[in-house]
Parts: structure tokens; C-alpha cells; sequence
């Protein structure tokens, strides 16, 4: 119900603060005493709330003209109920930063400054006596404020263009690595099984016994492309870091091999491309460890240093570990370098293998509005 009545992107960050914000306006209208009877006050007040209310919601032409019309209503109860209403016009200078032309962010400065200088002239006698009121200050900040809001806001949009352009790049990049897997390892296997379906065809008649040793060699060579196929249509899916660490503990488990998982308090949120391709890292660094390492334990460290989100995967195998073709090592620095990432790769026979992959870490504040 309440997500139908206030933005729902603004829920957490900014309601609480509305509300307060706008019981104590009531409450301060109705117990000042002033020249206004209190049906007047409670019809300005409604006005600054209406008024409030169109800019929450709009960002087109009614953005400015509501809040006009806000101004020009805190305006009359500052200048009838008491100064300390005008500090209401931080509300309309945050909403008017978020326009989405710069002519309506214009508007609204206009109307922010016209409140303040129209208060003067009646209060004060001229609109040079603004300088001498202590609230002057506070007027130039509500100018200021929608202009640094608004490069605030578009600096956030082109952070997420460009994070969004560098999630499609990573995901074409993956495309390709996945398109070179396909053409490595399952043309390869198509290709077996091609040239073992032409040499059964000629053994059907000649050695039966034989040919049948060649089917079956075929239908396991089949189930193994099938395999293979699942795996890379796997990697084109989101798989969730926390999922992946708790599958591999079970086939560590199921290997003869102990799996520590030290991990911070709170982990950084991460992209889901980023997610996946750091879950993939895992995959192919501790299908490495079952298969080469001859390792009895496995440490993963979880951790933020330098801007930057790093796991670091420890055995205490053998150390044999090479960058050569079917061990995933190559995959691996390759998708971190997708990440705008590092991996480091330190092999020794006496202390095993460490695999360190290092991803920056973006964080996104909360948005008032879109």
C-alpha cells in the first residue's frame, strides 16, 4: 500500500524523513500564533503538501509548476506564521535537481529565489534588506543545491550506461570464450565421433564384435558431448557465489578433501556478471585441485582490500599447476581481465597452490528519484 502512495526506489532512504519532516510542519502551523486563522494555515499547508506530492511523483513539466506553487505557499506562511518555513524550500531544491530538463531545474531555482527575495521586500521594506536577514544563507544553498544535484544525478547515469555498456562487453567476451570452448572440445568430440561412425559403418559386415565395441565407444562418447554441452550453456546462466562455494565444498567432501570458507562480516554487493564469473573461477580453480593437486585441504578467503573484492583459493597439494590447455587457468585470468580484475596464479611443490582473483568493487548510493 505504501509503495502505491510513495516511489517505491525511495521507500528505505527518504520516507521516514518526509514524514517527520512534514508532522512537524503541521504541528508547528497550528501551534504558532499569526495573522492567518488556522483553516488558512492547515489550506497553505495542504497546498505545500500537494505541491510536494506532484514533484515526488513527476519529473516532466508539472515538476516545476508544483513547485512554484509550493513556494509561493511557503512563501505566505513565513511571511504570516513565522521565517523558519522557508527552510521547507530544501525540500522543493532537492526534488527540482531531478528534473529531467535543465529548463525546468531554471524554473524552480527562479521560484526558490523569487520566495525568498518577495519575503524580503514585505518583511524587510526592500529586497536589499535580504542580505541583512539571517536567512539569507539558507537561500543560497536552495540554489546551489538543485544545480549539484542534477550533475550528481546525470554523473550516476553515465555510471550506470557505462556499467551497463562493460556488463554487455563482459558478456560478448564470454560469448567468444564460450564459442572457442565449443569449437575445441565439442568439435573435437563431434569429430571422434564422425570418424568412428564411418569406421563402424565398414566393420558391421567385416567384424561385427568389433563394430559393436565401436558403437558403444560412440554412445559414451556421445553422453560425454552432452556433458560438455550442459556445462557451457551452464556458464551462460547467473550462478550465485554463496550456491557455487557450497556445491564445491560437497565434491571437496566427496573427494577426500577438507574445504575452510573464511569469509568478512558483509560482502560487497557485485554485478550479476561479476557474481558469475567469479563463481566460474572457483569452479574451474577447485576442479583443479580434485584433479592435479593431490591436496587434503582447501581454504577459501573471502575479503575487501584496496577497493577491491578478493577470494583467494588455498591447497596444500602438490603445486602442479600449468597454464596449459584443459586445466582452466587460462579461463580463469580471462574472465577476471573481462572484470577489469587481476588473478594471480603461485605454484610450489612445498606449499601448494594459491589462486588469488581480485575484482573492484562499485558501489551505488540510494537514488530520490528517477
Amino acid at each position: 500500500m505504501i509503495r502505491k502512495l510513495y516511489p517505491a526506489d525511495q521507500v528505505q532512504n527518504y520516507l521516514l524523513i518526509d514524514v517527520i519532516a512534514i508532522v512537524f510542519l503541521m504541528y508547528k502551523i497550528i501551534i504558532t500564533e499569526g495573522q492567518l486563522g488556522l483553516f488558512v494555515k492547515l489550506l497553505f499547508a495542504g497546498i505545500v503538501l500537494i505541491s510536494f506530492y506532484f514533484c515526488l511523483w513527476y519529473r516532466d513539466w508539472r515538476l516545476p509548476a508544483a513547485s512554484l506553487a509550493g513556494c509561493t505557499a511557503l512563501m505566505i506562511l513565513a511571511i504570516y506564521v513565522d521565517q523558519w518555513v522557508l527552510l521547507y524550500g530544501f525540500i522543493f531544491a532537492d526534488l527540482i535537481g531531478r528534473a529531467r530538463r535543465k529548463t525546468y531545474i531554471g524554473i524552480g531555482i527562479i521560484g526558490i529565489t523569487a520566495m525568498h527575495f518577495v519575503f524580503s521586500w514585505i518583511t524587510a521594506g526592500s529586497l536589499a534588506g535580504i542580505i541583512k536577514i539571517t536567512i539569507f544563507p539558507i537561500m543560497i544553498v536552495q540554489i546551489i543545491l538543485p544545480i549539484v544535484i542534477f550533475i550528481k544525478e546525470k554523473t550516476k547515469i553515465l555510471q550506470r550506461k557505462l556499467d551497463n555498456a562493460n556488463e554487455q562487453l563482459i558478456l560478448e567476451e564470454e560469448r567468444h570464450r564460450i564459442a572457442r570452448d565449443l569449437h575445441d572440445t565439442l568439435g573435437q568430440t563431434l569429430t571422434m565421433i564422425k570418424l568412428k561412425s564411418e569406421l563402424t559403418m565398414r566393420l558391421i559386415d567385416k567384424n561385427s564384435n568389433r563394430a559393436k565395441e565401436e558403437i558403444e565407444d560412440i554412445l559414451n562418447t556421445s553422453r560425454a558431448a552432452l556433458k560438455q554441452v550442459r556445462e557451457l550453456v551452464s556458464d551462460m546462466q547467473f550462478i550465485s557465489l554463496e550456491k557455487e562455494l557450497d556445491q564445491m565444498k560437497s565434491f571437496l567432501y566427496t573427494a577426500g578433501i577438507e574445504m575452510i570458507d573464511k569469509k568478512q562480516e558483509t560482502d560487497p554487493v557485485l554485478s550479476n556478471v561479476a557474481e558469475t564469473m567469479l563463481a566460474l573461477c572457483i569452479r574451474e580453480a577447485i576442479t583443479n585441485i580434485i584433479k592435479h593437486s593431490g591436496a587434503k585441504k582447501c581454504m577459501i578467503n573471502r575479503f575487501t582490500r584496496d577497493e577491491m573484492y578478493q577470494i583467494e583459493v588455498i591447497d596444500d597439494g602438490n603445486g602442479h599447476i600449468k597454464e596449459g590447455k584443459g586445466n582452466g587457468i587460462r579461463s580463469i585470468k580471462e574472465r577476471m581481465e573481462m572484470l577489469q580484475g587481476e588473478a594471480d596464479i603461485m605454484a610450489n611443490p612445498a606449499n601448494g597452490t594459491t589462486i588469488i582473483l581480485k575484482v573492484p568493487i562499485q558501489i551505488n548510493g540510494g537514488k530520490r528519484g528517477e
